[in-house]
């Protein structure tokens, strides 16, 4: 029975399962909907059972469960676990756990995932419920997590964007019916949003706080967005004027992800290094336009940037690793697999320049050898994750040196590498927490 005075939960159902009766039969389900999940909205479980013989047997089953037994903080605390589905489903079983559910601090965050199921529809039916006691507004909700729901849309992002002040982490990757009109709405609304994730969204051309996605700066004296972290994985439409509208809007970025972004160029770089001189971690992976000038820009971040990956940047030349080297000297991780311009030369400048790299992955670089593993071994101690997938130039040799040097390392990949049995054994003995990934079917 469906009342005004008391809003009920939203229930998700997968879209096999068939319609959740109560014993009061289906008048308020809208489960006949097939083929889809659906945001259902119930009446909380009623306070008692009238008839004798059901009124015992739910004594009794009350008798059985232990987990009523425990303290609210408890329960509250494993509902705490639960996804936003199954949580729905719990506020279902009974007034004390429809309390529990309902509990503010179990509603900072709401994750929704699926291909099917209809988000625009529980997001609206979810905030109604949790905007109950603050009419309009929903000031505990801080993160909405729908990676993968195909069927957002603009809609649903419009319903969190004039709801959801606080909010602090979007992620809706995944969605490709996203716009750059949902995103205005959601970075205009929500001032504090700190965390955006819009991979996959081929849609989404940029991120500013003007409709105009032309217009470079704010009109809205000074205005900035407050995003530091932004992933655009994927937003292949991305280009250099749409990445210009992101730096001159989102100073405060400390970490970008732009991989197959495949039309940003050395131009896009500079516009970025223009307004964002935060950064802390960048990819540009798979950007083939990205060149050495483009390395040139990157370098100007010098000590703040730790991360950085240019994979299968083909452009990419040890002219472009030396700038890296020489300025970054606090340089944590390099991903630079499939740039096959670089030689034992680059090697060699990074390993004398980032004494502190951790991470390095020069697999597919086949002008990179033993010599240039020697230059990491004396130089780059504290070593912990090495890959030379597909380099044709390394030996077993060069894997030895690295082993008797690098204490710490903890993943070695060769992987295709013509390395001996004995080599492998050798890393092994003075590694002895290293995974080594390796194809020779000698070793075990």
């Amino acid at each position: 029975m469906r009342t005004l005075s008391t809003p009920s939960p939203a229930l998700i159902f997968p879209p096999t399962s068939p319609g959740f009766q109560n014993g009061r039969g289906s008048s308020t389900s809208s489960s006949s909907v097939t083929g889809e999940t659906v945001a259902m909205v119930h009446s909380p479980p009623p306070t008692r059972l009238t008839h004798p013989l059901i009124r015992l047997a739910a004594k009794q089953q009350k008798e059985q469960a232990h987990v009523d037994r425990l303290p609210d903080q408890s329960m509250i605390h494993i509902f705490s676990f639960l996804p936003t589905n199954q949580l729905c489903r719990c506020a279902r079983v009974c007034r004390r756990w429809y309390n529990l559910a309902w509990d503010p601090r179990l509603w900072r965050t709401i994750r929704l995932t699926g291909e099917t199921i209809n988000v625009d529809r529980a997001l609206k039916v979810l905030t109604r419920r949790l905007c109950q006691d603050t009419p309009n507004v929903c000031l505990m909700l801080e993160t909405v997590i729908v990676s993968g729901c195909r069927r957002l849309t603009d809609r649903g992002l419009y319903t969190i964007a004039q709801c959801c002040p606080e909010l602090r982490r979007l992620e809706v990757s995944g969605c490709y019916n996203i716009s750059n009109e949902a995103v205005f709405d959601v970075v205009s609304l929500c001032p504090n949003l700190e965390h955006l994730d819009v991979s996959g969204c081929s849609k989404v051309t940029c991120i500013s706080l003007t409709r105009e996605a032309s217009i470079k700066l704010s009109p809205l004296h000074g205005k900035q967005i407050s995003i530091r972290y932004l992933d655009m994985t994927d937003c292949f439409v991305l280009e250099d004027e749409g990445l210009h509208t992101i730096a001159a809007h989102c100073t405060q970025l400390t970490h970008l992800y732009l991989r197959r972004c495949v039309r940003i160029t050395d131009e896009g770089l500079r516009y970025l290094m223009i307004y964002c001189t935060s950064i802390k971690e960048l990819s540009v992976s798979d950007c083939r336009f990205v060149s050495d000038f483009g390395m040139r820009e990157i370098a100007k971040l010098e000590s703040r940037l730790r991360y950085l990956s240019i994979a299968h940047c083909g452009r990419i030349t040890d002219v472009g690793i030396r700038y890296i080297a020489k300025y970054c000297s606090k340089l944590r991780y390099l991903n630079a697999r499939g740039c096959e311009g670089i030689t034992d030369h680059g090697v060699e400048y990074l390993a004398k320049n980032c004494t502190k790299l951790k991470s390095l992955d020069i697999g597919k670089c086949p002008l990179v050898s033993d010599t240039g593993l020697e230059f990491l071994a004396l130089n780059c101690f504290n070593l912990k994750r090495l890959s030379l997938k597909s380099c044709e130039s390394i030996t077993g040799q060069g894997l030895q040196i690295v082993a008797a040097n690098c204490f710490d390392l903890q993943m070695l990949n060769v992987q295709d590498c013509d390395v001996s049995v004995d080599a492998l054994r050798f890393v092994k003995r003075h590694c002895k927490r290293c995974i080594i990934e390796h194809t020779n079917p000698a070793f075990f």
